[in-house]
């Protein structure tokens, strides 16, 4: 259902320039080499929807499938990671006003809720906590045409709980699947005595999936924060509400 109302969200979104894609990063140990902070929705132009892994990097895909056909053949399971992008977001989307309504927040949880990921990262978030203050943050320039812009993009397009209009960017930490066919050591709830845990039918992996369901929660929130900030009640009010909005913006 979150994928299906995720989809009418990315309609909405389109109707106003703004594209949400994702792709795997990354599947058990088989990674690119391209740096965290390299990442950005120009990164999922080669994501090849037809994929079954959908990679970021399609060089990769024969490993990640070696990967998982050993991690079968052992009855393990495998995790991995995610880029969910969005591109046409426009400032000032959120608030810095409250805690709850912060705007990155809100991404978290709504990436959080998505069965077996145990982290986020917003932008360069992971990277950034290891780097001086000078390499983490992101310079402003201007431009006559473009207005004021930043030259590089660590903080994902979000800054004090608000969107400063460059991509919105995403990374998910999916843990493996808990189902292995070799059961890890457990307890029996009636005799407790060591158990194997039961073993129920299960993938090897759910990364590829994940993206898909990571697509429909941002679009989610992005089009719920859209309409918060613009209001009305028609596609050409809320287009008329976001124009006069973005011309204050403009004037500032």
């Amino acid at each position: 259902m979150r994928v299906a109302a995720g989809a009418v969200c990315r309609q909405f979104l389109a109707a106003f320039g703004i594209e949400v894609r994702s792709g795997v990063l990354s599947v058990g140990p088989v990674c690119g080499e391209e740096p965290r902070e390299g990442w950005s929705f120009a990164s999922l132009a080669k994501v090849d929807e037809t994929s079954p892994f959908r990679a970021v990097e399609p060089g990769l895909e024969e490993k990640m499938t070696q990967a998982v056909d050993a991690a079968a053949k052992k009855g393990d399971t495998l995790g991995g990671t995610i880029l969910v992008a969005a591109r046409g977001v426009p400032p000032g989307l959120g608030s810095h006003v409250s805690w709850d309504r912060k705007l990155d927040g809100r991404i978290g949880q709504a990436l959080l809720s998505i069965p077996s990921v145990k982290a986020v990262s917003i932008g360069s978030g992971v990277s950034n906590a290891f780097a001086p203050g000078s390499l983490a943050h992101d310079p402003i320039s201007f431009e006559d045409g473009r207005g004021f812009f930043r030259t590089r993009n660590r903080a994902g397009g979000l800054e004090g709980g608000i969107t400063n209009g460059e991509d919105v960017l995403a990374v998910l930490f999916q843990k493996p699947i808990a189902t292995l066919r070799e059961g890890l050591p457990s307890v029996d709830l009636d005799t407790k005595a060591p158990h194997r845990a039961q073993y129920e039918r299960s993938d090897v992996t759910a990364v590829p999936a994940c993206g898909v369901i990571a697509e429909a929660m941002l679009a989610f929130v992005l089009a719920g924060a859209l309409l918060e900030k613009t209001g009305g009640d028609s596609m050409e009010e809320v287009r008329r509400n976001l124009e006069g909005f973005l011309a204050v913006q403009k004037g500032f």
